[in-house]
Protein backbone atom coordinates (compact mmCIF):
# COMPACT_ATOMS: atom_id res chain seq x y z
CA UNK A 1 0.00 0.00 0.00
CA UNK A 2 1.13 3.23 -0.68
CA UNK A 3 2.15 6.00 2.12
CA UNK A 4 0.42 8.91 1.51
CA UNK A 5 2.17 12.01 1.68
CA UNK A 6 1.68 15.82 2.52
CA UNK A 7 2.06 17.93 -0.35
CA UNK A 8 5.78 18.58 -1.32
CA UNK A 9 7.26 16.23 0.91
CA UNK A 10 9.39 13.45 -1.00
CA UNK A 11 10.69 10.05 -0.03
CA UNK A 12 13.60 8.65 -1.73
CA UNK A 13 12.81 4.55 -1.20
CA UNK A 14 15.71 3.19 -2.44
CA UNK A 15 18.04 3.36 -5.57
CA UNK A 16 19.38 0.63 -7.77
CA UNK A 17 22.83 2.11 -9.36
CA UNK A 18 21.71 5.93 -9.97
CA UNK A 19 18.34 4.68 -10.44
CA UNK A 20 15.63 5.74 -8.01
CA UNK A 21 12.17 4.87 -6.86
CA UNK A 22 10.61 7.61 -4.20
CA UNK A 23 7.17 9.15 -3.35
CA UNK A 24 6.00 12.65 -4.13
CA UNK A 25 3.01 13.71 -2.11
CA UNK A 26 0.79 16.36 -3.68
CA UNK A 27 -2.53 17.69 -2.84
CA UNK A 28 -4.15 14.98 -5.23
CA UNK A 29 -2.66 12.09 -4.04
CA UNK A 30 1.06 10.74 -3.58
CA UNK A 31 2.95 9.78 -6.74
CA UNK A 32 4.94 6.66 -7.23
CA UNK A 33 8.44 7.77 -9.19
CA UNK A 34 9.30 7.32 -11.85
CA UNK A 35 6.34 8.97 -13.08
CA UNK A 36 5.38 9.16 -16.57
CA UNK A 37 2.86 12.50 -17.05
CA UNK A 38 0.51 11.92 -20.08
CA UNK A 39 -0.01 15.28 -21.43
CA UNK A 40 -3.39 17.16 -21.65
CA UNK A 41 -2.24 20.31 -23.11
CA UNK A 42 -5.97 22.12 -23.47
CA UNK A 43 -7.65 20.25 -20.38
CA UNK A 44 -7.73 16.88 -21.95
CA UNK A 45 -5.72 14.08 -23.09
CA UNK A 46 -6.50 13.95 -26.47
CA UNK A 47 -8.98 11.39 -27.75
CA UNK A 48 -9.35 9.93 -23.82
CA UNK A 49 -11.86 10.66 -21.53
CA UNK A 50 -11.79 10.78 -17.76
CA UNK A 51 -12.91 7.51 -17.13
CA UNK A 52 -10.58 5.70 -19.70
CA UNK A 53 -7.59 7.60 -17.69
CA UNK A 54 -9.33 6.39 -14.36
CA UNK A 55 -9.30 3.10 -15.72
CA UNK A 56 -5.35 3.44 -16.86
CA UNK A 57 -4.39 4.38 -14.06
CA UNK A 58 -2.14 7.35 -14.13
CA UNK A 59 -1.51 9.51 -10.85
CA UNK A 60 -0.45 12.36 -12.66
CA UNK A 61 -0.95 14.44 -16.15
CA UNK A 62 -0.08 17.75 -17.75
CA UNK A 63 -1.85 20.72 -18.47
CA UNK A 64 -0.39 23.59 -20.54
CA UNK A 65 -0.19 27.41 -19.03
CA UNK A 66 -0.37 29.13 -22.66
CA UNK A 67 -2.75 26.81 -24.20
CA UNK A 68 -5.45 27.82 -21.30
CA UNK A 69 -4.24 30.76 -20.48
CA UNK A 70 -5.35 31.75 -24.37
CA UNK A 71 -8.69 29.53 -24.26
CA UNK A 72 -10.55 29.32 -22.59
CA UNK A 73 -8.86 31.45 -19.58
CA UNK A 74 -7.27 30.79 -16.05
CA UNK A 75 -9.69 33.05 -14.79
CA UNK A 76 -12.45 31.23 -16.46
CA UNK A 77 -11.37 28.14 -15.31
CA UNK A 78 -11.13 29.42 -11.55
CA UNK A 79 -14.74 30.57 -11.56
CA UNK A 80 -15.71 27.47 -12.54
CA UNK A 81 -13.79 25.46 -9.49
CA UNK A 82 -10.21 25.25 -10.94
CA UNK A 83 -9.14 22.90 -13.48
CA UNK A 84 -9.70 19.80 -11.65
CA UNK A 85 -13.04 20.13 -11.66
CA UNK A 86 -13.73 21.72 -15.25
CA UNK A 87 -11.79 18.63 -16.42
CA UNK A 88 -13.72 16.13 -14.10
CA UNK A 89 -10.13 14.77 -13.13
CA UNK A 90 -9.36 14.22 -9.46
CA UNK A 91 -5.55 13.28 -9.76
CA UNK A 92 -2.65 15.22 -10.30
CA UNK A 93 -2.19 17.65 -12.48
CA UNK A 94 1.43 19.39 -13.13
CA UNK A 95 1.04 22.99 -15.22
CA UNK A 96 4.00 23.52 -17.47
CA UNK A 97 4.48 27.35 -17.39
CA UNK A 98 4.13 27.86 -21.22
CA UNK A 99 7.92 28.86 -21.77
CA UNK A 100 8.29 26.60 -24.36
CA UNK A 101 5.30 27.27 -26.10
CA UNK A 102 6.11 31.39 -26.09
CA UNK A 103 9.61 30.76 -27.04
CA UNK A 104 8.94 28.77 -30.00
CA UNK A 105 7.08 31.33 -31.62
CA UNK A 106 9.95 32.55 -33.59
CA UNK A 107 9.07 36.49 -34.60
CA UNK A 108 5.82 36.38 -32.48
CA UNK A 109 7.59 37.13 -29.30
CA UNK A 110 10.06 39.75 -27.58
CA UNK A 111 11.51 38.83 -24.10
CA UNK A 112 12.92 41.14 -21.49
CA UNK A 113 13.89 41.59 -18.26
CA UNK A 114 9.69 41.94 -17.39
CA UNK A 115 9.19 38.60 -19.10
CA UNK A 116 7.77 38.16 -22.76
CA UNK A 117 5.66 39.39 -24.88
CA UNK A 118 4.01 37.63 -27.29
CA UNK A 119 1.41 37.47 -30.25
CA UNK A 120 -1.50 34.11 -29.74
CA UNK A 121 -1.24 31.85 -32.04
CA UNK A 122 -4.98 31.96 -32.61
CA UNK A 123 -6.17 35.82 -32.66
CA UNK A 124 -2.53 37.70 -33.03
CA UNK A 125 -3.43 39.65 -29.86
CA UNK A 126 -1.03 40.47 -27.98
CA UNK A 127 0.17 39.41 -24.27
CA UNK A 128 2.94 39.78 -21.72
CA UNK A 129 4.09 36.76 -19.88
CA UNK A 130 5.73 37.87 -17.01
CA UNK A 131 7.39 35.38 -14.13
CA UNK A 132 4.13 36.93 -11.70
CA UNK A 133 1.75 36.28 -14.47
CA UNK A 134 2.59 32.91 -15.34
CA UNK A 135 2.46 31.34 -11.32
CA UNK A 136 -0.97 33.83 -11.28
CA UNK A 137 -2.09 31.75 -13.91
CA UNK A 138 -0.97 28.31 -12.64
CA UNK A 139 -2.71 29.73 -9.22
CA UNK A 140 -5.84 29.94 -10.84
CA UNK A 141 -5.99 27.06 -12.72
CA UNK A 142 -5.17 25.02 -9.01
CA UNK A 143 -2.55 22.61 -10.29
CA UNK A 144 -0.89 20.45 -8.06
CA UNK A 145 2.75 21.12 -9.27
CA UNK A 146 3.52 24.29 -11.10
CA UNK A 147 6.52 25.36 -13.37
CA UNK A 148 8.83 28.25 -13.32
CA UNK A 149 8.97 30.65 -16.17
CA UNK A 150 12.18 29.80 -17.99
CA UNK A 151 13.75 31.09 -21.41
CA UNK A 152 14.66 27.03 -23.42
CA UNK A 153 17.72 28.21 -25.66
CA UNK A 154 17.30 27.14 -29.04
CA UNK A 155 19.36 24.46 -29.89
CA UNK A 156 22.75 25.82 -31.59
CA UNK A 157 23.37 28.91 -29.46
CA UNK A 158 26.75 30.28 -28.16
CA UNK A 159 28.02 30.57 -25.10
CA UNK A 160 27.31 34.32 -24.59
CA UNK A 161 23.85 34.31 -25.28
CA UNK A 162 23.13 31.00 -23.32
CA UNK A 163 24.86 32.41 -20.02
CA UNK A 164 23.16 35.50 -20.26
CA UNK A 165 20.13 33.51 -20.54
CA UNK A 166 20.81 31.89 -17.79
CA UNK A 167 20.80 34.45 -15.38
CA UNK A 168 17.64 35.96 -16.60
CA UNK A 169 16.01 32.57 -16.09
CA UNK A 170 17.57 32.58 -12.71
CA UNK A 171 16.23 36.35 -11.56
CA UNK A 172 12.38 35.03 -13.44
CA UNK A 173 12.52 31.66 -11.02
CA UNK A 174 13.25 34.32 -7.64
CA UNK A 175 10.73 36.20 -9.21
CA UNK A 176 8.39 32.75 -9.10
CA UNK A 177 9.05 31.61 -6.00
CA UNK A 178 8.53 35.32 -4.34
CA UNK A 179 5.10 35.31 -5.70
CA UNK A 180 4.14 31.70 -4.78
CA UNK A 181 5.12 31.74 -1.05
CA UNK A 182 6.03 27.80 -0.47
CA UNK A 183 3.16 25.32 -0.34
CA UNK A 184 0.29 28.06 -0.60
CA UNK A 185 -3.15 26.28 -1.30
CA UNK A 186 -0.52 22.86 -1.42
CA UNK A 187 0.83 23.82 -4.83
CA UNK A 188 4.19 22.86 -5.60
CA UNK A 189 7.01 24.77 -7.55
CA UNK A 190 9.78 23.67 -9.61
CA UNK A 191 12.68 25.11 -10.76
CA UNK A 192 14.13 24.56 -14.54
CA UNK A 193 18.10 23.88 -14.81
CA UNK A 194 18.83 25.56 -18.19
CA UNK A 195 22.27 26.64 -19.82
CA UNK A 196 21.78 24.79 -23.08
CA UNK A 197 24.47 22.13 -24.14
CA UNK A 198 27.79 23.62 -22.17
CA UNK A 199 28.14 21.02 -19.31
CA UNK A 200 29.81 24.48 -16.83
CA UNK A 201 26.27 26.61 -17.40
CA UNK A 202 24.36 23.86 -16.62
CA UNK A 203 26.62 22.95 -13.66
CA UNK A 204 26.04 26.92 -12.88
CA UNK A 205 22.49 27.08 -13.64
CA UNK A 206 21.29 24.02 -11.01
CA UNK A 207 24.18 25.73 -8.33
CA UNK A 208 21.97 29.36 -8.63
CA UNK A 209 18.77 27.26 -8.37
CA UNK A 210 19.64 25.10 -5.39
CA UNK A 211 20.04 28.63 -3.52
CA UNK A 212 16.03 28.56 -3.67
CA UNK A 213 13.74 26.36 -1.74
CA UNK A 214 12.24 24.71 -4.80
CA UNK A 215 9.55 21.71 -4.35
CA UNK A 216 12.02 19.59 -7.01
CA UNK A 217 13.88 20.99 -10.27
CA UNK A 218 13.24 20.12 -13.84
CA UNK A 219 15.74 19.57 -17.16
CA UNK A 220 14.84 21.91 -19.54
CA UNK A 221 16.16 23.02 -22.33
CA UNK A 222 16.79 19.51 -24.25
CA UNK A 223 14.74 17.34 -27.00
CA UNK A 224 15.51 20.75 -29.30
CA UNK A 225 16.98 19.56 -31.99
CA UNK A 226 20.23 18.00 -30.50
CA UNK A 227 21.77 14.25 -31.62
CA UNK A 228 20.85 11.25 -29.11
CA UNK A 229 24.33 11.40 -27.71
CA UNK A 230 24.50 15.46 -26.68
CA UNK A 231 21.41 14.69 -25.09
CA UNK A 232 21.90 12.15 -23.10
CA UNK A 233 25.75 13.52 -21.85
CA UNK A 234 23.77 16.73 -20.57
CA UNK A 235 21.56 14.53 -18.46
CA UNK A 236 24.26 12.64 -17.52
CA UNK A 237 25.92 15.68 -16.31
CA UNK A 238 22.97 17.23 -14.92
CA UNK A 239 21.27 15.36 -13.08
CA UNK A 240 23.28 14.29 -10.31
CA UNK A 241 23.68 17.79 -9.82
CA UNK A 242 20.51 18.14 -8.24
CA UNK A 243 19.51 17.13 -4.50
CA UNK A 244 19.08 13.90 -3.81
CA UNK A 245 15.97 14.47 -2.00
CA UNK A 246 14.05 16.50 -4.34
CA UNK A 247 12.26 15.17 -7.61
CA UNK A 248 13.84 15.59 -10.64
CA UNK A 249 12.00 16.00 -14.04
CA UNK A 250 13.13 15.79 -17.35
CA UNK A 251 10.74 17.97 -19.45
CA UNK A 252 9.21 16.96 -23.06
CA UNK A 253 11.67 13.79 -23.77
CA UNK A 254 9.73 10.57 -24.13
CA UNK A 255 10.57 7.80 -25.88
CA UNK A 256 10.46 3.74 -24.27
CA UNK A 257 14.50 4.06 -24.84
CA UNK A 258 14.44 7.54 -22.83
CA UNK A 259 12.45 7.16 -20.34
CA UNK A 260 14.74 4.10 -19.62
CA UNK A 261 17.61 5.72 -20.17
CA UNK A 262 16.52 8.82 -17.64
CA UNK A 263 15.94 6.43 -15.16
CA UNK A 264 18.58 4.78 -15.28
CA UNK A 265 20.27 8.66 -14.88
CA UNK A 266 18.07 9.57 -12.11
CA UNK A 267 15.49 10.95 -13.25
CA UNK A 268 11.97 10.61 -11.43
CA UNK A 269 9.67 12.29 -13.81
CA UNK A 270 8.38 12.71 -17.34
CA UNK A 271 6.19 14.07 -19.92
CA UNK A 272 5.93 13.74 -23.68
CA UNK A 273 3.27 14.20 -26.50
CA UNK A 274 4.56 11.45 -28.08
CA UNK A 275 2.73 8.46 -27.13
CA UNK A 276 -0.83 10.34 -27.98
CA UNK A 277 0.70 11.86 -30.62
CA UNK A 278 1.80 8.68 -31.95
CA UNK A 279 -1.49 6.70 -31.81
CA UNK A 280 -3.47 9.23 -33.56
CA UNK A 281 -0.80 8.64 -36.32
CA UNK A 282 -1.59 4.99 -36.32
CA UNK A 283 2.33 4.02 -34.44
CA UNK A 284 1.97 1.15 -31.62
CA UNK A 285 4.10 0.89 -28.80
CA UNK A 286 4.25 -3.02 -28.06
CA UNK A 287 6.62 -5.37 -26.08
CA UNK A 288 8.10 -6.49 -29.20
CA UNK A 289 9.08 -2.90 -30.71
CA UNK A 290 7.05 -0.33 -32.37
CA UNK A 291 4.17 -1.51 -34.69
CA UNK A 292 2.49 0.16 -37.65
CA UNK A 293 -1.11 -0.91 -37.60
CA UNK A 294 -1.54 0.86 -41.02
CA UNK A 295 0.27 -2.14 -42.69
CA UNK A 296 -1.71 -4.24 -45.20
CA UNK A 297 0.05 -7.46 -43.59
CA UNK A 298 -2.39 -6.66 -40.54
CA UNK A 299 -5.77 -6.49 -42.58
CA UNK A 300 -7.02 -10.15 -41.72
CA UNK A 301 -4.90 -10.53 -38.29
CA UNK A 302 -7.23 -12.09 -35.90
CA UNK A 303 -4.82 -11.42 -33.25
CA UNK A 304 -4.59 -8.69 -30.31
CA UNK A 305 -2.07 -5.95 -30.62
CA UNK A 306 -0.30 -6.74 -28.52
CA UNK A 307 -0.84 -10.77 -26.93
CA UNK A 308 1.43 -9.83 -23.56
CA UNK A 309 -0.80 -6.42 -23.30
CA UNK A 310 -3.51 -6.36 -20.44
CA UNK A 311 -5.42 -3.08 -21.95
CA UNK A 312 -8.88 -2.89 -23.03
CA UNK A 313 -7.66 -2.26 -26.56
CA UNK A 314 -5.74 -5.73 -26.13
CA UNK A 315 -8.45 -7.51 -24.16
CA UNK A 316 -11.18 -7.02 -26.89
CA UNK A 317 -10.40 -6.19 -30.56
CA UNK A 318 -8.24 -7.54 -33.22
CA UNK A 319 -5.01 -6.24 -35.57
CA UNK A 320 -7.52 -6.10 -38.40
CA UNK A 321 -10.31 -4.54 -36.40
CA UNK A 322 -7.80 -1.73 -35.07
CA UNK A 323 -6.34 -1.29 -38.95
CA UNK A 324 -9.83 -1.23 -40.39
CA UNK A 325 -10.99 2.24 -38.04
CA UNK A 326 -7.46 3.43 -38.99
CA UNK A 327 -8.07 3.11 -42.21
CA UNK A 328 -11.23 4.17 -42.27
CA UNK A 329 -10.89 6.89 -40.37
CA UNK A 330 -13.25 6.60 -37.94
CA UNK A 331 -13.11 8.57 -34.47
CA UNK A 332 -12.71 5.08 -32.50
CA UNK A 333 -9.47 4.38 -33.92
CA UNK A 334 -7.81 7.18 -32.21
CA UNK A 335 -9.37 6.54 -28.64
CA UNK A 336 -8.57 2.38 -29.01
CA UNK A 337 -5.02 3.77 -29.88
CA UNK A 338 -4.12 5.82 -27.48
CA UNK A 339 -5.42 3.91 -24.70
CA UNK A 340 -2.91 1.25 -25.82
CA UNK A 341 0.33 3.32 -26.38
CA UNK A 342 -0.81 5.57 -22.90
CA UNK A 343 -1.01 2.01 -21.25
CA UNK A 344 2.22 0.97 -22.96
CA UNK A 345 4.01 3.77 -21.07
CA UNK A 346 2.39 3.45 -17.31
CA UNK A 347 3.20 0.06 -17.49
CA UNK A 348 6.54 0.73 -18.64
CA UNK A 349 6.89 2.95 -15.37
CA UNK A 350 5.21 0.44 -13.16
CA UNK A 351 7.37 -2.26 -14.23
CA UNK A 352 10.45 0.12 -13.99
CA UNK A 353 9.41 1.09 -10.97
CA UNK A 354 9.36 -2.60 -9.33
CA UNK A 355 12.46 -3.49 -11.44
CA UNK A 356 14.47 -0.62 -9.07
CA UNK A 357 12.97 -1.94 -5.80
CA UNK A 358 14.29 -5.55 -6.60
CA UNK A 359 17.76 -4.33 -7.81
CA UNK A 360 17.07 -6.14 -10.84
CA UNK A 361 16.43 -2.67 -12.61
CA UNK A 362 19.62 -2.85 -15.71
CA UNK A 363 18.73 -6.57 -16.45
CA UNK A 364 15.02 -5.25 -16.90
CA UNK A 365 16.40 -1.92 -19.06
CA UNK A 366 18.21 -4.23 -21.63
CA UNK A 367 15.34 -6.53 -22.23
CA UNK A 368 13.14 -3.90 -22.95
CA UNK A 369 15.57 -1.84 -25.05
CA UNK A 370 16.22 -4.74 -27.33
CA UNK A 371 13.23 -4.30 -28.66
CA UNK A 372 13.88 -1.00 -29.59
CA UNK A 373 17.50 -0.80 -31.09
CA UNK A 374 16.31 0.81 -34.34
CA UNK A 375 14.95 3.58 -32.14
CA UNK A 376 16.15 6.75 -34.20
CA UNK A 377 13.23 9.04 -34.93
CA UNK A 378 13.26 12.65 -33.29
CA UNK A 379 9.64 13.19 -32.41
CA UNK A 380 7.61 14.73 -29.47
CA UNK A 381 7.33 18.27 -28.35
CA UNK A 382 10.25 19.78 -29.90
CA UNK A 383 12.15 16.68 -31.18
CA UNK A 384 11.94 14.26 -28.80
CA UNK A 385 15.34 12.56 -29.90
CA UNK A 386 16.13 8.91 -28.25
CA UNK A 387 19.15 8.75 -26.15
CA UNK A 388 21.77 5.75 -26.43
CA UNK A 389 22.05 3.25 -23.67
CA UNK A 390 24.89 5.38 -21.13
Amino acid sequence: MTTHLQPGEFSLLTQCGTARAGLLGTAHGTLETPVFMPVGTQGTVKALGPDDLAALGPRIILGNTYHLYLRPGDERVARLGGLHQFMGWNGAILTDSGGFQVFSLQGLRRIEEEGVTFQSHIDGSRHLFSPEKVVSIQRNLGSDIMMVLDECVPYGADREYTAKSLQLTTRWARRCREAHPALDRGQLLFGIVQGGFFPDLRAESARQLMEIPFDGFAIGGLSVGESRAEMLDILAHTAPLLPQDKPRYLMGVGTPRDLLDGIALGVDMFDCVLPTRNARNGTLFTSFGKTNIKLAKYAEDPAPLDPACTCYTCRTFSRAYLRHLYMARELLAYRLNTIHNIHYYLDLMRQARAAILEHRFEAFRRDILAHYEDEATPSGDAACPSSPTP
